[in-house]
């Protein structure tokens, strides 16, 4: 790995990748992903409840994933509505071409949606600095790569599940081995936008590995943090100076010896030839037929080593290429469209998981809580009966209750649950008029809510 970005990365001084404010490390207290199922956390919950109100509060759970389940089924259809205009292995026609200014608006909302749905699965987004500073971290590949991004024109890279790892590494041949501790990325996601087809002639167009002007989406699994560039696009691997070491010595030894052994005798004769050609002697010196055959024996040992070392610089290089595809094999988790399936099913669990834990909390306090309470109360559960240390989403644990109607607020900013018996009946009476053709919904008939647009 290099010292430095530069080292690394080629871009365009007009290539978009996003400034969050962030520089280095997290500034907040840890991640706000929960690593557990919904259902696991449903039973966790479940088994705090009084045996009388178990079934009832099971029945609470189901209702309302099924009601959150709807809302998504809307963000997932624009979503992919946004994408299609630049998904390049799209298998479906475009019914009709978008001009330059709506391709931009596609795009923008593309880019709007894919970020709020990457925060509402627990996404982090990396600027600029974080993805350098992860770049000059130690490899686990021993790999040099270098990254192209003058055919982008915009890069968004978002990571979940931050985790300490270690391994145990090989050095000096197999001589010596050391354990190696490693931040570790449980999920990367891509987005790349490649620039349009201006300026590029048909024959360019070809040979291209990517559609111009189109979008790729990955998502990719158990990143080291030390290897981030190898999910990127365009990236190229370069040899280490150690691996040139490793070829290039023995190269200049071995080539000396066969120059030395078979060339050495034989080229005196061609040499004084030469110079009678050019003038230089009077008369030229006879070559007997064994120096030819001598001659003739060394040039083709000299041609079949190079051949040999050109083979070894190749095949060193293969095998470069050989880990790295492996390496992307099993860490890919899914592309383009794909992704969005993905993201959809975390960010439902997420939304599920932080509005049933505010509302068991607070049923389980048995008095009003204020948010700071609330939040304290989730976190410290979690760290002393799961040993699981993570930052809940308080507030959007609550704004869910609020949309739905599962809470009420005191005068003096506490928040108290809606019994359990008025809340089935809420999301009852949400789920079994989602849909509404006949008269307006009402208070008692009220449709379910529908999820803001992230580009509104």
């Amino acid at each position: 790995m290099p010292g430095d970005a530069a080292g690394w990365l080629t871009a365009p001084s007009n290539l978009t990748v996003p400034d969050t404010g962030q520089e280095g490390a997290e500034s907040m207290k840890g991640e706000h992903f929960l690593p557990f199922r919904r259902s696991d956390v449903v039973t966790m919950c479940a088994d705090q409840v009084p045996a009388e109100g178990r079934e009832k509060f099971l029945a609470f759970s189901q209702l309302l994933s099924s009601v959150v389940h709807h809302q998504f089924h809307a963000r997932i259809e624009a979503i992919k509505d946004a994408y299609h205009p630049f998904h390049p292995e799209a298998d479906t026609r475009k019914v009709r071409s978008l001009d330059t200014q709506a391709r931009e608006q596609a795009r923008a909302r593309l880019e709007a949606e894919l970020s709020q749905l990457a925060r509402d699965a627990n996404f982090t987004e990396m600027s600029l600095a974080q993805i350098e500073e992860a770049m000059r971290g130690h490899s686990l590949m021993k790999l040099r790569m270098h990254i192209d991004l003058g055919d982008v024109d915009k890069l968004l890279l978002f990571r979940r599940g931050e985790t300490v790892e270690t391994r145990e590494e090989k050095r000096f041949f197999g001589l010596w081995r050391r354990t190696v501790s490693f931040t570790q990325y449980a999920r990367v996601l891509v987005y790349a936008k490649f620039k349009e087809r201006n300026g590029l002639k048909a024959e360019q167009v070809e040979k291209l590995p990517y559609k111009p002007g189109s979008i790729i989406v990955k998502l990719f699994q158990n990143v080291p943090k030390g290897d981030l560039e190898m999910i990127f696009p365009n990236v190229r691997l370069r040899m280490r100076p150690l691996d040139m070491l490793l070829i290039g010595v023995p190269a200049v030894v071995s080539g000396v010896v066969v120059v030395l052994t078979k060339l050495v005798l034989v080229l005196g004769p061609i040499i004084a030839l030469v110079a009678f050609w050019l003038g230089l002697h009077d008369k030229p010196d006879p070559i007997e037929d064994a120096k030819l055959l001598a001659l003739g024996a060394g040039l083709f040992a000299v041609g079949s080593y190079v051949i040999r070392q050109f083979s070894n610089f190749k095949n060193r290089r293969i095998l470069f290429m050989k880990a790295l595809s492996e390496n992307l094999y099993y860490r890919n988790l899914d592309n383009d469209a794909g992704v969005f399936h993905h993201l959809l099913d975390a960010a439902e669990e997420a939304e599920v998981i932080e509005a049933l834990l505010a509302y068991h909390f607070l049923t389980q306090a048995g008095s009003p809580l204020t948010i700071s309470e609330l939040d304290g109360r989730v976190e410290q559960w979690f760290a002393q009966s799961w040993q699981c240390e993570f930052n809940f989403e308080v507030d959007d644990g609550l704004d869910k209750l609020r949309e739905l109607g599962l809470v009420t607020t005191t005068s003096d900013g506490r928040y108290s649950p809606v019994p359990v018996d008025d809340a089935l009946r809420r999301l009852d009476q949400l789920w079994d008029n989602a849909y509404s053709y006949g008269e307006p919904a009402t208070v008692q008939q009220a449709a379910i809510p529908r999820p803001t647009p992230a580009s509104a």
